[in-house]
């Protein structure tokens, strides 16, 4: 997942294309890659009647990082870094005892941008440092989490799905190397919705985008899709951490299938303990270190990065999630992700090229 970017935009030559990166790449004088929130192999696979033009691509499916959350893994994608490097460790972050949601990039109180600069907070630039075009819904350019993993980059805003083909033949016309795009769609009915008829329209009219920006490739451009993570359907199975646990607890972090327990100084041990006999049935329990050591979240971790996990981590291996009162939204998730069982971690990387 975090060497896409090193692969299109690194040095180019034969030799250099990785062995898991679709053929098609090879020889491409133009790449359009589309990130489609949410789209896990898995769950591709098995609705593939209503992914025809998807399942006609070639390639096959690669690995996302860890935590299988948003934040984390397109920072990934476009810094082509690991969590351990970029710092963008998940979707609630500890920043010194205060939790802040990344995606909104603030706490009870709002807005944190101020106090947690965005280019501080992840300093490290997208895109290898090349200004490319990024297409992408029009009400997220300025935000702090868009100005954290893609500052700096040409923003060409959408309103509308249908608009993305058009803007996609548009830079093509005006020879860009490189074009990305983001599409949130089927991560938000997943959510909102489950697996259902409803996750399979919005399958059918992601298959269908695909298709349109497919029918507007020129000669030696090629169109790759991937996503950030897959799904789990946890539907009301939620539960709160056994009063064991929680005694031990000072605060929580990260999501419901990565739960970051934060725990006071000198219990470690004893949380761990605590977690493993209560949850060890349904969820890996790990420390802070182990999780390191192991290399989740890359090969290096910084220094800022290890601050802002916590102390003992809930990471469900079951279809459930740990609720943490203080991480709530406008409506309960059926279907979530952040773990690291198959259906979170396998995303697909196809292409097409034009004509095909």
């Amino acid at each position: 997942m975090s060497n896409i970017i090193p692969a299109i935009l690194g040095p180019k030559g034969t030799a250099d294309i990785p062995g898991w990166m679709p053929s098609a790449v090879r020889g491409a004088h133009q790449v359009v890659l589309l990130v489609a929130d949410g789209l896990g192999w898995n769950q591709l696979q098995g609705r593939a009647a209503v992914c025809p033009t998807l399942m006609s691509m070639s390639g096959g499916s690669i690995t996302t990082v860890a935590p299988t959350t948003t934040v984390s893994a397109l920072t990934s994608i476009t810094t082509g870094l690991t969590p351990g490097e970029h710092g963008l460790v998940g979707y609630r972050m500890d920043m010194g005892g205060r939790v802040m949601q990344m995606l909104r990039w603030g706490d009870e109180k709002g807005d944190q941008r101020r106090m947690y600069p965005p280019d501080v907070i992840q300093p490290c630039p997208p895109f290898m440092g090349a200004v490319v075009p990024v297409l992408s819904k029009a009400e997220l350019e300025g935000s702090a989490f868009t100005e954290a993993h893609l500052r700096g980059v040409r923003a060409c805003g959408w309103r509308s799905s249908s608009s993305i083909a058009v803007q996609v033949r548009a830079l093509l016309q005006q020879r860009h190397s490189f074009i990305y795009v983001y599409y949130d769609g089927i991560d938000k009915i997943a959510h909102e919705r489950g697996f259902g008829e409803y996750y399979d329209a919005e399958l059918r009219l992601t298959d269908r985008l695909v298709a349109d920006i497919a029918s507007v490739l020129v000669p030696g451009s090629v169109l790759l899709v991937t996503a950030d993570h897959g799904q789990v359907d946890v539907g009301t199975n939620t539960s709160t951490p056994h009063p064991d646990v929680r005694a031990l607890t000072t605060y929580q972090s990260g999501e419901g299938r990565f739960r970051w327990l934060h725990t006071r100084s000198g219990t470690v041990d004893e949380l761990w303990s605590a977690a493993q006999e209560h949850h060890g049935h349904e969820a890996w329990v790990m420390r802070r270190d182990e999780l390191i050591d192991g290399g989740w979240f890359g090969s290096r971790v910084s220094d800022a990065a290890r601050q802002r996990l916590g102390d003992v981590a809930l990471i469900a291996h079951a279809p459930t999630s740990f609720d943490d009162p203080a991480d709530s939204g406008p409506f309960p998730l059926i279907c979530r992700h952040g773990s690291l069982t198959d259906d979170e971690l396998d995303v697909p990387l196809l292409a097409m090229t034009a004509g095909n």
